[in-house]
């Protein structure tokens, strides 16, 4: 039984959506190995409609705090706080298989317990889970979309930010990266709408460098070295 508190979003309108490719390259033997072991542990059971999902219960033991990355990439971020972070459960969603197989190969040889993956739509989790749930959020070098006519398959709407809003705890953080200057506009426009957010820069030295608990990723590090220069912006739930 749910109470009006715990009451998932009356979304009925709210389908799956992934846009882009869901495979890369061929995975090798053993990746495939890990990718099937890995999703058999780890992966997130989607509740039926009307149902809630408390996060606290996917992990094996207690957790002080739950975070939640929306497509994690090849999931070096993920893996890095998860380890940093023991005592904080870490969900992770990503479409991407080859992504995926990459984390949980992170996962498997850093021996992480408080790592649990959804290979779906982030924005399912989020409508099914209890209000003020989440203690952090990121959304690191998303696909950006660049043509006009894709920009309503950006991450970064209203309706994202409606259920993203809900889930994070007053106070809680969310964390947003890109190295393309029409995505970083974009994030700050569409957040700065949103009455439940605040942006926490206070100067540009505030988002042009990750704070030190900000691990890099891998293709973080190939936009430096191509000349692209990210920004890293950090938003708080009011």
């Amino acid at each position: 039984m749910t109470t009006d508190d715990e009451a998932p979003v009356e979304t009925p309108a709210l389908r799956r959506k992934v846009f882009g490719r869901r495979t890369g390259h061929k995975l090798r033997a053993r990746q495939a190995d890990i990718l099937d072991s890995g999703l058999a542990r780890l992966a997130v059971p989607l509740p039926a409609p009307g149902e809630i999902l408390d996060p606290r219960d996917l992990f094996p033991r207690a957790v002080d705090e739950v975070w939640f990355e929306i497509g994690f990439g090849g999931g070096e971020h993920l893996a890095a706080q998860a380890e940093a972070h023991p005592h904080v459960g870490i969900i992770g969603a990503e479409p991407f298989v080859n992504g995926m197989a990459s984390l949980l190969r992170h996962v498997e040889e850093r021996q992480l317990d408080n790592v649990r993956v959804l290979a779906d739509d982030a924005r399912l989790l989020l409508a099914a889970l209890p209000e003020a749930s989440l203690s952090r959020a990121f959304l690191l070098f998303p696909d950006p979309w660049p043509k006009s006519r894709h920009h309503k398959r950006r991450f970064v709407q209203q309706e994202t930010l409606d259920l993203l809003a809900r889930a994070l705890k007053p106070g809680a953080e969310f964390r947003v990266a890109s190295d393309i200057m029409g995505y970083i506009e974009w994030t700050l426009a569409q957040v700065g709408l949103h009455s439940a957010f605040e942006w926490m820069a206070e100067g540009p030295a505030d988002w042009r460098a990750r704070t030190e608990d900000w691990p890099p990723t891998r293709y973080e590090a190939k936009a430096i070295a191509a000349g692209r220069k990210p920004a890293y912006l950090r938003f708080r739930r009011r």
